[in-house]
């Protein structure tokens, strides 16, 4: 069995690639076979609405016609038994590097039925580890919800099983002192990163763990 993390994150050791890494330990710890790949090591861009993936019969229908580094990482996904996808929030989504690949992984399965239906070849579990600077109280007013939201719907539609796995008040900077940042406390970001973060990590490594189980 194989499960594959996903990082849009630009930060390979950070907040994002931590639980990812957590996540893939879990899996690990029930016998699965895991990768992690990072978005930001790869070239490619978003979808070029080709619309090659919707022609009855072309060669390209259910795919994405693109040839680029993303046409290896799909073969991977449709080979996987288990997809969990990273990424920090950037002014209220994902990043541009996750965004993207959404648009590419997502639209080729996607029919334009109605209702629509979903070309992927088979049912995986699938799961979504946001990390963000706001606090979960400011989750609402910030509007992230929908965004999750959105995210999961399309991730059910298309895969199966979803879930999302979120981190808050995530810790940016080793030293608050030397960057602009009155917006927040540094010693309370230190003391969720001491207090809370670590409960993340576990929360990411069970979500592993429950993903290998139900291969």
């Amino acid at each position: 069995m194989k499960v594959i993390a996903i990082n849009g994150s630009p930060r390979k050791k950070c907040n994002t690639a931590t639980l990812l890494k957590n996540a893939l330990e879990g899996a690990e710890s029930e016998g699965a076979e895991t990768e992690l790949i990072h978005l930001y090591d790869l070239n490619y861009k978003g979808c070029k609405s080709c619309f090659s993936c919707k022609i009855k019969g072309g060669k390209s229908y259910g795919r994405c016609a693109v040839n680029d580094d993303l046409t290896s990482i799909f073969r991977k996904v449709e080979e996987s038994d288990a997809l969990i996808l990273g990424s920090p929030i950037y002014l209220g989504t994902v990043t541009g590097e996750m965004r993207s690949f959404m648009e590419r992984l997502i639209y080729p399965y996607l029919t334009y039925n109605n209702p629509p239906k979903s070309l992927f070849p088979k049912k995986i579990n699938t799961g979504f580890i946001y990390t963000m600077n706001v606090k979960k109280e400011q989750v609402k007013e910030s509007g992230y919800n929908l965004i999750f939201a959105t995210n999961e719907y399309y991730f059910k539609l298309i895969f199966g099983d979803s879930e999302s796995l979120l981190s808050f008040d995530t810790y940016q900077f080793k030293d608050y002192s030397k960057v602009v940042s009155d917006r927040f406390d540094a010693e309370e970001k230190a003391k969720t990163r001491r207090e809370v973060f670590p409960e993340d990590c576990k929360r990411a490594f069970e979500m592993g763990t429950k993903f290998a189980q139900r291969i």
